[in-house]
């Protein structure tokens, strides 16, 4: 059976509570009817509850951007994967590269984090990238290999089944710079084989390997109709609902 399409946006620190939910409200509107893909939107933490309301019914998801490995406590400025669940998420991004590099983030943190969120009932867009003086170097694999089997270590084939790849090559993020169609596939069936020797091939003939990194309308139906391409995880061009509806017509 052909996986499903799964186009996600990424929102990161843009918008606020007015244009957040009118974006969403956008977003939902252009995609009655059509269930062809797989849909979510990662606002800024201040609102999730309400773009969660805003598109409530509609087959639009919602995502954080983050959540802590803990279930509570005093953890001042964090947010328990609980709480991401009750703000009517069903997902959240993990291992993104402005947190890996940006603000420490290890593999290990982020597989406390990964398991955390699975045990509350959510699921996992889990991303993963190499720098460009990684991919200069000849490391891409040696690093995806290392992001998945640290990131996802100790969890079980049935938990697999929550969990999301995000391909992001650092060097793509908000640069207007794009993976080649060969370097994007390359990478996707690299990640997929490493997960088939990780939890089995059933698991990863079902994983969805979404690719990231400056996707827009005009490179998007070329980058998710790749052999090993699930669809994609959007940056700056998830902040327009054209652009955005766009994406996701290119993958349907």
């Amino acid at each position: 059976m052909p996986r499903k399409k799964f186009v996600a946006g990424n929102w990161k620190m843009y918008t606020s509570l007015e244009s957040a939910k009118a974006l969403a409200m956008d977003i939902a509107k252009g995609l009655v009817g059509d269930t062809k893909v797989t849909v979510a939107l990662c606002p800024p933490l201040p609102y999730l509850t309400a773009v969660a309301w805003a598109i409530k019914g509609s087959s639009v998801a919602v995502g954080a951007q983050n959540c802590h490995y803990e279930k509570e406590g005093a953890f001042t400025g964090e947010t328990a994967p609980s709480m991401v669940l009750d703000s009517g998420c069903q997902y959240v991004i993990l291992g993104h590269s402005e947190r890996r590099h940006g603000l420490g983030e290890t593999d290990d943190l982020l597989n406390k984090k990964l398991k955390a969120a699975l045990a509350a009932g959510l699921e996992v867009i889990f991303c993963i990238g190499e720098l460009l003086s990684e991919r200069e170097a000849n490391k891409t694999e040696s690093v995806l290999e290392t992001q998945l089997k640290g990131g996802l270590a100790g969890l079980t084939a049935e938990q697999m089944a929550k969990v999301v790849i995000a391909y992001e090559p650092v060097w793509a993020i908000g640069t207007g710079k794009v993976a080649t169609p060969d370097q994007a596939q390359e990478a996707h069936a690299f990640v997929r084989k490493t997960i088939s020797g990780m939890f089995g091939e059933k698991v990863a003939s079902e994983l969805l390997i979404q690719y990231g990194g400056s996707v827009k309308p005009d490179n998007a139906a070329t980058l998710m109709h790749l052999p090993d391409v699930d669809g994609a995880l959007v940056g700056g061009a998830s902040l327009k609902a054209d652009s955005f509806l766009a994406i996701v017509k290119a993958a349907g």
